[in-house]
């Protein structure tokens, strides 16, 4: 089947892990294998002929660049005009990748459906397909002002997550709290004007309600599962997917093992010991379903290259490629295959279509 991921780090990991994903993945692996810098070093996931090989030809890729105050120990840029720079040199080279006709940016309705008649062409034969991306902005601090948003909705963006981890210049995040900013109120404004994607994904709880209240544009969950599954403030709490349901709202469920089994402990814990799998994961998808009553509100989106890899990964999944193995799973679960359809990529094709410009 044809799927669609909607949370993928691909440019930081071509820029800041300095990983060619033009090549294969065993050549990306082995090449770093003997580095140390990286916690998943040597344990890539991700790489777009393995994209390629797994029919995952649309993705939501993302820009990300912490700005961080002389208070916070999280690492980040210590201005916000450096970290724009940066997201900069992470467009430049998905503006190269296009170049080379490995990726293709989808900004609007027309883009998106001719990317999937390309794909879903059985006449089409070129392996090389160019994998379409639809751009996400992870994490707001980069804004040096809103009128950088203009100029980054001209260039393609999306979709923004206003907050990743800890405190920031727009809104809290993941183990941080606290309402959003005035600066973050008016970016939600901008944004609606815009009639941009709101990620709500990292958003801490207070952050999260006042987004609900106050936003009535397209709201998606790029990356998120369940707190009542495992219980972490990163989590979504059964009132808030019942929020995000009622904004009709889809949520992709991350491949990241803390996320998706309780007890994990990061840099130590291992997915077979844990019996972290794929079944799992589908626990916190199929929690998401009972409470819609249906399975219109769920996706995928993996994160897998998101600064971990197969060591932090489910066990029976090696690459991004073995995505096709939950075609089966969801199958044994009593999804019919309409229902699978939906879940691997027609959830997200359905939100995409209504919610991007013409």
């Amino acid at each position: 089947m044809f799927i669609i991921d909607a949370h993928l780090d691909l440019s930081m990991n071509a820029i800041d892990w300095n990983r060619d994903l033009t090549q294969p993945l065993d050549s990306i692996k082995s090449r770093e294998h003997h580095w140390k810098d990286k916690p998943d070093r040597g344990n890539g996931m991700v790489s777009l002929p393995e994209l390629r090989k797994g029919n995952i030809g649309l993705v939501v890729a993302t820009q990300i660049a912490r700005a961080v105050e002389i208070t916070n120990p999280l690492p980040g840029w210590h201005s916000p005009a450096q970290a724009w720079a940066h997201t900069q040199a992470q467009f430049a080279w998905y503006k190269e990748m296009e170049a080379a006709n490995e990726m293709i940016m989808i900004k609007n309705k027309h883009e998106l459906r001719s990317h999937l008649t390309l794909w879903n062409n059985p006449d089409y034969k070129d392996l090389n397909k160019p994998i379409g991306y639809i751009l996400s902005l992870e994490g707001a601090d980069s804004l040096v002002d809103l009128g950088y948003l203009d100029i980054a909705y001209q260039y393609g963006l999306r979709a923004i997550g206003p907050a990743h981890y800890g405190p920031g210049r727009y809104a809290n995040g993941t183990d941080a709290h606290g309402h959003l900013s005035a600066q973050g109120r008016e970016l939600l404004k901008k944004m609606q004007a815009l009639n941009m994607i709101l990620d709500a994904t990292h958003l801490c709880d207070d952050a999260f309600w006042d987004a609900m209240d106050l936003y009535s544009g397209p709201i998606w969950a790029s990356h998120n599962n369940c707190r009542s599954i495992v219980n972490h403030n990163r989590q979504f709490s059964d009132e808030m997917i019942k929020s995000l349901i009622q904004k009709g709202a889809v949520i992709g469920a991350a491949f990241d093992a803390w996320m998706i089994v309780p007890g994990w402990t990061r840099g130590s814990s291992n997915p077979k010991e844990m019996n972290c799998n794929l079944d799992k994961l589908i626990d916190h998808m199929i929690h998401i379903c009972d409470i819609a009553g249906n399975v219109n509100h769920i996706g995928l989106g993996t994160d897998l290259d998101g600064g971990f890899g197969s060591e932090q990964s489910p066990y029976d999944i090696h690459s991004i490629a073995g995505l096709q193995s939950l075609n089966g799973l969801f199958a044994k679960r009593g999804f019919t295959e309409l229902e699978i359809q939906k879940v691997l990529s027609q959830n997200w094709y359905d939100f995409m279509y209504k919610n991007l410009p013409e």
